[in-house]
C-alpha cells in the first residue's frame, strides 16, 4: 500500500492537523477494516446518506447502534442456536462483528430500520447557522465618504 506523507502541509496550514491525522488513520486502517458484514454507504442528497448492512440472520434484539466522539459504530451479537444443527453446506456466515464508520463533523444519525436483512441507517448532515456561508456587502468609496460625513455630522450637532 501506499503511504503518504502530510508533514509538508503542516508548515502550511493552521488548524487541519486532525484532518491530516484523520487521513493517516484512515490509511493506515484501510487494510485492517473487516469486510463482514457488507455494505453501501449511498449520498441522498446533497446533507443526506444512507449505510446499508447485509445481516442476514440478525434480529433487532441483536444489533446496537452508538455515536460517540464522531464514531458511528454498529455492534452485532450473534446468539448460540439451542439446538445444534448439522450443515451440509453452510454459507450464510451469522457471527458477530462490529463495524465502526468515522463520521465528519455535523453529521447526526437520524434513524435506522432492519427489513428484508438489511440495516438502513440514515445520516445527516446539519451545519449550523453560524458555520453556513454568508455574503458581505462591499462599500464603494462614495458610499463610505457618505457615511463618514453622516457621522461627523450626527456628532457635531
Amino acid at each position: 500500500m501506499k503511504t503518504f506523507d502530510f508533514s509538508p502541509l503542516f508548515r502550511s496550514a493552521i488548524g487541519f492537523d486532525h484532518l491530516y491525522s484523520r487521513l493517516d488513520h484512515a490509511t493506515r486502517t484501510a487494510q485492517s477494516q473487516p469486510s463482514y458484514p457488507p455494505y453501501n454507504i449511498e449520498l441522498i442528497d446533497e446533507d443526506q446518506y444512507r449505510i446499508t448492512m447485509a445481516l442476514a440472520g440478525f434480529s433487532d434484539s441483536d444489533l446496537s447502534i452508538q455515536t460517540e466522539n464522531n464514531v458511528l459504530t454498529v455492534i452485532g451479537k450473534q446468539t448460540e442456536q439451542a439446538d445444534k444443527r448439522q450443515y451440509l453446506h453452510h454459507g450464510i456466515a451469522a457471527r458477530s462483528f462490529e463495524h465502526r464508520f468515522q463520521l465528519a463533523d455535523h453529521v447526526k444519525v437520524t434513524a435506522a430500520n432492519l427489513q428484508n436483512g438489511l440495516l438502513n441507517i440514515e445520516l445527516l448532515r446539519e451545519i449550523p447557522e453560524a458555520m453556513k456561508p454568508r455574503s458581505i456587502a462591499i462599500n464603494t468609496s462614495a458610499q463610505a465618504n457618505t457615511a463618514q460625513l453622516k457621522d461627523a455630522s450626527s456628532q457635531a450637532a
